[in-house]
């Protein structure tokens, strides 16, 4: 058995970033990765993928995108070979295609065991992401045998789809991507719509994300939200990130000849049922994107921009077909079922009781409940609203690296505290 300081769970950007930090701290570490650096962000995402922050965003722990596209999006391919050159650039301690399948505490630490062997550690730093495992209705095991079932994690182009119409359901950043671009195949969509965070892609001739950067809401901290877990369980937003810059909502889609109907409520009798609250839920997502751009405009006055930037503008509100259609027949209308519901963590191999009763990490900040030396990175709205972001991790990682080093210190003066340090 070898023993380390810390074990790092993941070798994408949360990871390598924490590696880097540690490095600096002179901390004995290692990171263990189930593939090779980067795995996900070339297995798991579709050919088409960009991401949905502009390229200036785009930095890590000692550096940043110095490219000559900063108003540009990244494929996923691009992004994985910038993280495996980071890795390369701070020397980090990966052990490629060791897949952990146990931690356990043990004495003042943790034993991890994995495919090659066993490690003991002081600290255990879980940075393999919010994505780990695709979260897939229940619902789903009600479709007839002949219809075609498929998470986005396992989608790569239109093509592999078999002939027949299409059900996406989910209407975040990846199901209204994933409609326009399965649709532009020549196969009929339908995209069931829930709960949905509306965006522009720019505003006022600047986008969104540098709006929301510069007037600090990307920063907000966790503790400063009114409803804490609701915050964290929001979904992402509607954004595409494309050459053109263009935004991408309910109304572009129907435009295109996209069916959108309501919330996928059940399946029966081969028919997929749906809700009939699409229109309040289409409200309800502009008027929060009103209440959004109020705000940019209000910072835009207060801060002196109004002479820098576009004039105000409105989007035009949501308009869903007078009367959705409330069941489709699978089978005959839908050959393919295709689930943009989203991911959680997999932390099947956790083997303590840091978990609540839905099964989510319990934590504060990044600092796990009821293990000393546990801290966890990557999860939305973690400490602040940026933290899924890659570059919020640079403010996480610095600051869960100060804890870490106190923790270590608190064992080795034998103090054994775990007091939190601000940061």
């Amino acid at each position: 058995m070898r023993a380390v300081d810390v074990v790092v769970v993941g070798a994408g950007h949360n990871g390598l970033a924490t590696s880097a930090v540690l490095a600096g701290q002179g901390i004995d570490h290692v990171v263990l990765e189930r593939g090779t650096v980067a795995q996900s962000w070339r297995s798991e995402r579709w050919d088409s993928m960009r991401l949905l922050t502009p390229n200036w965003m785009t930095r890590l722990p000692g550096w940043r995108y110095d490219g000559p596209d900063r108003d540009g999006f990244m494929r996923a391919g691009e992004l994985a070979d910038t993280i495996a050159r980071y890795a390369v650039r701070v020397s980090a301690p990966v052990r490629s295609h060791t897949a952990v399948r146990g931690a356990w505490q043990e004495g003042d630490g943790y034993r991890v065991h994995t495919s090659e062997g066993d490690w003991r550690c002081r600290a255990l730093v879980i940075a393999s992401g919010a994505f780990g495992q695709p979260v897939v209705p229940r619902l789903a095991a009600r479709l007839p045998q002949e219809v075609h079932s498929l998470h986005a994690a396992q989608y790569r182009r239109p093509g592999d789809l078999p002939p027949g119409g299409v059900l996406v359901v989910g209407a975040s950043a990846t199901g209204l991507q994933l409609a326009r671009e399965i649709h532009a195949s020549g196969r009929p969509v339908t995209l069931a719509v829930g709960e949905h965070v509306r965006l522009p892609r720019l505003y006022r001739g600047r986008d969104i994300h540098w709006w929301m950067n510069a007037a600090g809401w990307l920063q907000q901290r966790i503790e400063d939200e009114a409803e804490p877990e609701r915050a964290r369980r929001l979904p992402s937003p509607q954004l595409v990130g494309t050459p053109e810059r263009a935004s991408l909502d309910l109304n572009t889609l129907r435009a295109d000849g996209i069916a959108v109907v309501g919330r996928l409520a059940g399946v029966r009798d081969g028919q997929a049922q749906f809700s009939g609250s699409l229109r309040a839920v289409c409200a309800l997502a502009d008027l929060k994107l009103g209440r959004l751009l109020d705000g940019i405009d209000a910072y835009a006055q207060a801060t002196g921009l109004e002479r820098e930037v576009g004039p105000v503008e409105r989007l035009a509100s949501t308009q869903p077909d007078g009367a959705p259609r409330l069941s489709l027949a699978l089978g005959s209308e839908v050959r393919t079922v295709l689930w943009a519901t989203g991911y959680r963590p997999d932390l099947s191999w956790l083997n303590l009781p840091v978990f609540d009763a839905q099964g989510a990490l319990l934590h504060e900040s990044g600092v796990v409940a009821g293990a000393a030396g546990l801290y966890v990175l990557g999860l939305p709205f973690m400490r602040r609203r940026q933290s899924s972001f890659i570059h919020g991790c640079v403010d996480d990682v610095q600051a869960l690296g100060r804890q870490l080093v106190a923790h270590l210190h608190s064992i080795r003066s034998g103090r054994g505290s775990h007091a939190l340090i601000s940061g």
